[in-house]
């Protein structure tokens, strides 16, 4: 019997990423070209990543197809990133999977972002459902309750900026390099997490919801009012921003499974890497019983492995899209089967 094998492809913001997966062997390829333009602006710049896509996607695909050692009519499907994403850099991918899907005749399916974050979690680990799933990242902040692949249901999210945005901009306000999630979270290594008491918005809101405007705003006016910064102050100030993130990350996590009744929790996105959030999450959550779990570190970033592992699950249920197929910047994430 001819294996089933599916190409990804994620080109949502600035990472151009292509993976062959296979059901039966898992991720096969995997390659992810990382754009470094946008370092000297201190974020994404929507016209330089969607033209750096134009320059690596051909060779980056080609590079995969080599390493997994077939040809594209071998595909059983192709799988793409259609939103929400920048639009520019969605359109450099779609355009690309439809142009392999009309030319050699292969299935193509268009899979939401958030979906591919969930769905990283069956890349190397059991994805067990019923689940909830918070998805956190630099555009994301939500709590998803994962009946099964495709069936979804929204608990709740961030009404303003996600966790990932308040990591990358407070960083970028205390100086520290780019990409600020990750140089926020070791400059805080060597700061005390109970320096300041920065706020945990809504907190006592009865609700899933999120925000973290309020808390950047504090962060701000608190290193304004300083006179004499120190290394020692910025590290204080990293780790007690971390906390307050993760406080309330952890907060309403564990709202949302006692909420849900599930006995498995996953975390997912670019922020499933940070170290402390998992550790409060092993602690808060996994002391009720709950088994807490996440991808793998280079499954935690945008990446075409999960995009794949998603396809995989839509063609399975029959899930096809045409060449009509649009993009979409912004768009919650729906169920694509019934109950």
């Amino acid at each position: 019997m001819k294996e089933k094998l599916y190409l990804g492809i994620e080109t949502s913001c600035d990472d151009t990423s292509c993976a062959v997966y296979s059901p039966d062997r898992g991720v096969i390829a995997h390659r992810t070209a990382a754009q470094l333009d946008h370092e000297k602006y201190g974020g994404v710049v929507p016209e330089i990543a969607s033209r750096s896509h134009m320059r690596s996607l051909l060779p980056l695909y080609s590079s995969v197809m080599e390493d997994a050692g077939i040809e594209p009519i071998s595909l059983s499907g192709i799988a793409v990133t259609n939103g929400p994403g920048l639009t520019g850099s969605l359109l450099v991918g779609l355009s690309f999977a439809k142009a392999l899907a009309y030319g050699f005749g292969i299935p193509l399916t268009g899979v939401h972002h958030l979906e591919g974050h969930i769905l990283a979690n069956a890349l190397t680990g059991e994805f067990v459902t019923p689940s909830v799933v918070l998805v956190v990242s630099g555009g994301h902040s939500q709590l998803i309750k994962v009946d099964r692949p495709g069936l979804y249901e929204f608990l709740g999210g961030t009404r303003d900026d996600a966790a990932g945005e308040a990591f990358d901009k407070i960083a970028k306000m205390l100086g520290l390099p780019y990409p600020g999630g990750p140089s926020l979270e070791k400059t805080g290594k060597n700061g005390n997490r109970n320096a300041y008491d920065f706020p945990r918005a809504l907190k006592n809101s009865g609700k899933c919801d999120l925000s973290f405007s309020g808390l950047k705003t504090s962060v701000r006016l608190k290193f304004e009012s300083i006179e004499d910064i120190s290394d020692k102050i910025i590290a204080d100030i990293a780790a007690s921003a971390q906390e307050a993130i993760v406080d309330i990350l952890a907060i309403k996590s564990k709202m949302a499974v006692e909420e849900s009744g599930v006995k498995r929790f996953y975390i997912a996105g670019g922020v499933a890497a940070n170290q402390r959030l998992r550790d409060v999450m092993l602690e808060r959550l996994g002391a009720g019983g709950i088994k807490v779990s996440w991808p793998e570190m280079r499954y935690c970033t945008d990446n075409a492995a999960m995009i794949a592992c998603a396809g995989y699950y839509h063609f399975s249920a029959g899930k096809v899209d045409g060449l009509e197929l649009n993009t979409f910047p912004r768009g919650g994430l729906g169920s694509w089967v019934s109950e």
